[in-house]
């Protein structure tokens, strides 16, 4: 059963095809590059940027080049496309070219929940059927990526319980945001890792771990981001305001070290702020997601979303997990913690065999607040 899937939730144009749980091809366009200057996703930008090469990526996913087959296009059984939550001007795109091809084609169309995608993202496996994890319900999933943080119980095959969720930041957009706070650019979050790897005293300055008291699951990261924006500025911290062409001590620029490009010599070290308020958001995870083992009984994870590609975040969570002699899933391979079609297609693949198609292909619309 071959699926050729579109994603155009965000800032990444992605297509795959998949068979089964195995992923033939999976060509991803990512947009980093043009959204970078003015330090977040742009709406029109990326819809422009999603319509300039959204051809081009789905004839590399069934091309060589992609890793496909240069007539893999014809043997194509199903159209997946991802129809929310994300971006609305961005999935547009996606959603409008799956219609023209379910429709030059004749191929039914198959619409998943781009979250639904990262749940399962911890069982895709590449062309050879590696690795070989097989089901075993329920799980314990956490989805922790720049838009979304929520505990969902999986009980079985688009059987879903959410049990907490955060009330306004995500996870990811607050790492983000402290590295704006920081002069660190976007994407943050990669450089706040990479600093706090520098870092023996990983929570030096101890940040708040909010709502740890709260009865229920939800998270909120509003109020850490809050009180590390008036440390600052009560410390008469200068935010690093990196020189031109240069970056903060310890970050590349074109993959060349470089000196630090402060303008000001700080009163606290970056590194030492960049771990600490790293180590609140995981600490936070880490406690929250102990309550919500103990409270569903569940020591069966699976974390997934962009936020897991940090290492440090796994380490923590496989520790956990053996406390309760229980078990953690990551998204099988790295590429699978961002945005991308591969988990897109693997969902339509299961949707398929249940034959869950868009009944009105016409009428089918983006879903930019969809939910579980």
């Amino acid at each position: 059963m071959h699926i050729l899937a579109i994603d155009t939730s965000c800032d990444e144009t992605s297509v795959a095809v998949t068979d089964g749980r195995k992923v033939l091809s999976n060509v991803i366009y990512s947009q980093v590059l043009l959204h970078k200057k003015w330090g977040g996703v742009v709406p029109s930008i990326a819809k422009r940027a999603h319509e300039e090469r959204i051809n081009f990526v789905v004839e590399s996913a069934c091309h060589p080049r992609g890793g496909g087959d240069p007539e893999l296009l014809n043997s194509i059984d199903y159209i997946a496309v991802t129809q929310g939550p994300g971006l609305a001007v961005a999935l547009e795109v996606g959603i409008k070219k799956a219609k023209e091809l379910a429709k030059k084609y004749r191929k039914k169309l198959i619409a998943v929940n781009h979250l639904e995608g990262h749940i399962y993202s911890a069982f895709v496996q590449n062309s050879q059927g590696n690795p070989k994890r097989d089901f075993n319900f329920p799980y314990l999933a956490l989805i922790i990526s720049g838009g979304h943080t929520e505990f969902v119980i999986f009980k079985n095959h688009f059987e879903y319980e959410i049990i907490g969720q955060t009330l306004d930041d995500a996870a990811g957009e607050a790492l983000d945001k402290a590295a704006k706070l920081l002069g660190l650019g976007y994407p943050g979050g990669p450089v706040l890792e990479r600093l706090a790897k520098e870092v023996r005293n990983k929570d030096g300055h101890n940040f708040p771990r909010p709502m740890l008291k709260s009865k229920d699951l939800n998270f909120s990261f509003s109020g850490l981001k809050t009180s590390f924006y008036y440390f600052l500025k009560s410390n008469n911290h200068v935010i690093p305001v990196p020189i031109r062409g240069q970056a903060p001590a310890g970050i590349q620029l074109n993959g060349s070290p470089i000196r630090s490009g402060m303008t000001k010599e700080s009163k606290y070290d970056l590194r030492q702020l960049a771990s600490s308020f790293q180590e609140a958001v995981f600490d936070t995870l880490i406690k929250k997601t102990e309550k919500a083992i103990k409270f569903t009984t569940i020591n069966q994870l699976i974390v997934v979303g962009g936020v897991v590609a940090n290492f440090r975040l796994r380490k923590l969570m496989r520790d956990l997990v053996k406390k309760y002699n229980g078990e953690v899933l990551f998204p099988s391979y790295k590429y699978l913690t961002g945005d991308n079609a591969a988990m897109i297609g693997i969902v339509a693949g299961f949707k398929a065999e249940k034959s869950l198609f868009v009944e009105d292909v016409g009428r089918l619309d983006r879903i930019p607040r969809m939910s579980l």
